[in-house]
């Protein structure tokens, strides 16, 4: 599972003109099952996506799709990580998140 931390390069005004593009790039991983949560920084500086790609380089390919990147916009940082708890009120996101049971 990897974060995926972007970082605008460019002024907001030029981000909010490719915002719906970028809109539907997300709504197209969501329905393909890669993304699982994403949302703007505060302040607005870049944004956050939680995906559950295994793969660095598919993740990788699918980020070269996104128009931020095909514009040069944004810095993409990818964290991978390992999740190991979650809050029992997410049980439903344990098959999402395919949480191990390390000991």
């Amino acid at each position: 599972m990897f974060i995926i931390n972007l970082t605008y390069k460019t002024k907001l005004e030029i981000i909010d003109f490719y915002i719906k593009e970028h809109t539907a790039f997300l709504d197209e991983q969501y329905k393909l099952g890669n993304f699982i949560i994403s949302g703007r920084k505060t302040p607005r500086t870049g944004g956050i996506i939680l995906c559950q790609v295994h793969n660095e380089l598919e993740l990788e390919k699918i980020i070269q799709k996104d128009p931020f990147k095909v514009n040069d916009l944004a810095d993409y940082e990818l964290i991978e990580f390992v999740p190991t708890k979650v809050f029992d009120e997410m049980k439903f996101s344990k098959l999402i998140f395919k949480i191990n049971k390390q000991k």
